[in-house]
């Protein structure tokens, strides 16, 4: 049985749409890819990025602390 959830959906986007949508070069993708930070897959010949593991990346940076004056 298919499921059809919405939920279970992979927001799959072809490479160069992902570094743009993460803000990052291919060179950083490779890295963070290699690193298991953001998840990619191969669909035929093209390398697809998965837009939540980039949002999950994205919230797990660490916040910047401003020093007091």
């Amino acid at each position: 049985m298919v499921d059809n959830d919405s939920n279970n959906r992979r927001r799959l986007v072809v490479f160069k749409d992902g570094c743009r949508y993460g803000k990052f070069g291919k060179t950083k993708a490779y890295e963070l890819i290699a690193h298991e930070r953001i998840r990619a897959y191969k669909m035929g010949g093209k390398t697809m990025i998965d837009l939540d593991s980039v949002d999950e990346y994205h919230a797990s940076l660490p916040r910047v602390e401003t020093r007091a004056s």
